[in-house]
């Protein structure tokens, strides 16, 4: 390891052109790579060098483990950033880079192993003492035993597949008589999305709220953590508005799941940025629920809140660097907010909507960010996740950022099929969300297609007065103390 001259981005869409921008900051080359689906991508165009790995399908293109691989040893790259999906949790394809002398960006193959596997993670966590949702900590197979194990932790409980992720392999189980045939359904549905069956039982935590603590080490026994992400705001089990810091954590509780996510990532000698994700239940206990071993899509809320550039820092750890800073050196400077914008329908149960993108206007102002790839006339391919930008606000006050948000949606023009961004609206002006009260099950409680509608008729005008007021009161631009001069804040958008 040393300075790397070369990085490939072994990913697509906004986290491509996301790290190419900081690989320019540290005038470091760029790969990219693309599938005939991409091939007018922005990600192409601002990288130096332009790879086609084949057809549109993943399978077919961004999951070529060995064209990835060969295209490096071609073209004298030292490293490869895999951003998030496809292969960055791919711990044989990390191996793979290890024997052919190219550098991952990310965790040890070993770090990916154990936190992949939900019974290995919870197995090596138990000995830091890191709280966890009660419940059996090994495969269960046999319905009675299954039966057995509900009884005694109590109903209701959550069976999960332990190589699952996205709500996939898992079925909230309320009575006995339901066990059976719902442990059965997360068997199966395991299998075809995992090829591992391995299933487990835990109680189910009702309406918690989802927070994670993003986390970062090097290879000289340093960890930090750069505080918390509230991500309750979901829809089936993902993600779409986040924010931080949580509105509800105490400077002890933030503490306390701080040092916690520090004891995970060192109970696989965790190297890089990584995420711990916790359980937070109505009373203030937080559990561990998993570690992704990457970079999250919600990293730039953290980044606003720090002034940290995550990328960046990602690359200096892999260049064997160690951290610039200690945990006492880190604080929050106000408040950021992030909308997934997503090519679905909210007034149709979040359907995707894929079609040319006939109007692509962005808003643009101080403390707006925008994270895209796309431009007008940009076809959405189908291959594909389907979010298409992200939008982020920074303010000094969390207050201050939900109108700061409110305004960028308003002037945030995309035409040519619905978004998410009416739903972000909804969010926005809803009271249990300004007040803070709310959790995992917000849109289920609260979200109707007619509400949406209705939120979304009056914003624009709203937002532009608002953003007037704004103005008057702010004529200089706010930035976070001890930040202003740096590059990350004076580049983004």
């Amino acid at each position: 390891m040393g300075k790397f001259q070369k990085i490939l981005i072994a990913n697509r869409g906004e986290i491509a052109v996301r790290v190419i921008r900081s690989c320019k900051k540290l005038g470091i080359k760029t790969v990219a790579v693309y599938s005939e689906a991409d091939r007018s991508s922005k990600h192409i165009r601002l990288a130096d060098e332009a790879f086609c790995l084949g057809a549109g399908p993943s399978a077919e293109s961004y999951l070529q483990a060995d064209k990835i691989i060969q295209i490096c040893k071609d073209h004298q790259v030292d490293a490869i950033h895999p951003g998030y999906g496809f292969l960055s949790e791919n711990a044989g394809f990390a191996r793979k880079l290890n024997n052919n002398g190219i550098t991952l960006i990310g965790p040890s193959p070993e770090a990916m192993e154990v936190m992949g596997s939900k019974l290995a993670s919870k197995a090596a966590v138990a000995k830091y003492n890191v709280p966890m949702v009660p419940g059996i900590n090994e495969a269960v197979e046999d319905p009675k035993k299954a039966i057995e194990i509900a009884k005694e932790i109590g109903f209701p409980v959550l069976i999960k597949a332990s190589a699952g992720g996205g709500g996939k392999g898992m079925r909230i189980v309320k009575n006995e008589e339901e066990l059976e045939g719902q442990m059965k359904m997360a068997i199966s549905e395991a299998i075809s999305s995992f090829g591992d069956g391995a299933v487990f039982i835990e109680r189910f935590v009702q309406n918690p709220r989802h927070i994670e603590i993003q986390v970062l080490g090097d290879n000289h026994g340093n960890t930090v953590h750069l505080f918390e992400r509230e991500c309750s705001i979901q829809r089936r089990h993902q993600k779409l508005v986040e924010e931080a810091p949580s509105a509800i954590l105490t400077e002890e509780l933030r503490n306390a799941m701080g040092e916690a996510a520090v004891n995970v990532a060192k109970a696989c000698d965790y190297s890089g940025a990584g995420t711990v994700e916790f359980l937070v239940d109505s009373d203030r206990n937080f559990y561990f629920l998993e570690m992704n071993t990457r970079l999250q899509v919600e990293h730039p809320v953290t980044e606003l809140i720090t002034g940290l550039d995550l990328v960046e820092q990602q690359i200096r750890v892999a260049e064997n660097e160690r951290l610039s800073f200690k945990q006492e050196d880190l604080s929050i400077h106000g408040h950021a907010l992030e909308l997934r914008v997503c090519a679905e329908d909210p007034s149709n149960d979040f359907l995707p909507t894929i079609g040319k993108i006939e109007k692509y206007a962005p808003p643009v102002g101080e403390n707006i960010r925008v994270d895209d790839f796309v431009e007008t006339g940009y076809d959405i391919p189908i291959f594909y996740d389907n979010m298409i930008s992200k939008l982020i606000v920074w303010a000094p006050t969390r207050a201050e950022a939900i109108e700061m948000m409110k305004s960028a949606i308003a002037n945030y023009e995309i035409e040519g099929f619905e978004t998410t961004l009416p739903f972000g609206a909804f969010v926005m002006n809803h009271p249990n969300f300004i007040s803070g009260d709310f959790d995992t099950q917000f849109v289920g409680k609260f979200f109707s297609p007619e509400q949406v509608l209705e939120s979304s008729k009056d914003h624009a005008t709203a937002a532009a007065l608002l953003a007037i007021e704004l103005l008057k009161k702010n004529n200089t631009p706010v930035l976070p103390n001890g930040n202003r001069d740096s590059d990350w804040y004076q580049n983004r958008r």
